[in-house]
């Protein structure tokens, strides 16, 4: 019986998913089909690998840390991207960053930003075992740290390179660089297969560390694994369209509620269906229906932050 349910609320979600798609394609294009599906086909893209990174990683990220608040982006990621970008805009030069630009330098920044936070995250893990609220301490104040190192940055950068850096760190579906796409592209999906084949691993870690070593998982292997994992996808995905810190909370925190299990590949699909709903429904009224000059990332940057105080609050009504 709850199969069914299952397989019901996915159809329902894939259906309600497809007609977004189809109404964001087709949705006041005066007859240019071409050019319409051209621009907004390059945004679907974007939006369905974000959706597929953000929510596959955050519950793997939450499952390892055994945190239903925690994400990546929580956890500073996202400045310690920002910091990376204001550093090589400021040594190296905006205009010669971007002048250089190439599916080398995606790759890199990539490359960069998961080491980093594999050995950020690996080195806090170690040291704060079995106390995630002192993880979430020592990550927000990370967070800060890097925010900090990049405001100071920023204030003596050249106006003119300053500009050029605001314009590389704001989150944007827009301006996808479609030769970067299919690179996220393989990223993501091998980042994704990966989890996927160790989805039953992390079933058996929703349960505690202890009993996982008690029935023969290498937590250990696993917890490395999936850092990398989940690094690499957070990192893809944050180079290709800007930090968006609260989607995978938000997606993830309704995927809980809506399909109440355990079993991580159900969630991954659920999660990154509610994804797909979630970014292109969004940017269709911000776009086409409220015709609002802000970006769909900063309505969620908004709305997530409205959402995890509301969930703090339910979480210690229950306490």
């Amino acid at each position: 019986m709850k199969k069914n349910h299952f397989a019901l609320k996915i159809g329902a979600l894939f259906a309600l998913c497809l007609v977004v798609v189809v109404v964001f394609l087709t949705y006041n294009t005066y007859g240019n089909w071409d050019f319409a599906l051209k621009l907004r086909g390059k945004k679907i893209l974007a939006f369905i690998f974000v959706a597929l990174a953000t929510s596959v990683s955050t519950i793997a990220f939450q499952t390892i840390t055994r945190n239903q608040f925690l994400t990546p982006g929580i956890l500073g990621l996202d400045n310690l991207y920002i910091m990376i970008q204001t550093l090589l805009f400021f040594f190296v030069g905006g205009i010669k960053m971007l002048s250089q630009e190439s599916i080398w330098m995606f790759i890199a920044n990539v490359g960069l930003m998961t080491i980093l936070s594999v050995l950020f995250i690996s080195f806090f893990m170690d040291k704060v075992t079995g106390n995630l609220f002192l993880l979430l301490m020592v990550g927000m104040i990370s967070g800060t740290l890097f925010s900090s190192i990049s405001t100071f940055i920023q204030v003596l950068m050249d106006p003119n390179e300053y500009d050029l850096l605001q314009g590389r760190l704001f989150a944007s579906f827009s301006n996808v660089n479609s030769n970067y796409l299919m690179v996220a592209a393989a990223i993501i999906i091998v980042s994704v297969v990966v989890l996927w084949f160790v989805a039953p691993e992390l079933d058996i870690m929703h349960i505690g560390r202890d009993h996982a070593v008690n029935l023969g998982i290498s937590v250990n292997r696993l917890q490395t694994l999936c850092l990398f994992c989940i690094s690499l996808l957070t990192g893809t995905a944050t180079a290709l369209v800007g930090p968006t810190v609260f989607l995978g909370f938000i997606v993830v925190t309704i995927s809980y509620r809506l399909f109440a299990t355990y079993q991580h590949k159900k969630l991954f699909i659920g999660s990154f269906l509610l994804g797909i709903l979630l970014l292109v429904g969004g940017q269709f009224l911000v776009e086409q229906i409220f015709q609002w000059s802000t970006t769909i990332s900063t309505v969620i940057q908004f709305v997530g932050g409205i959402f995890f105080l509301g969930k703090i609050l339910s979480e210690r009504k229950k306490v």
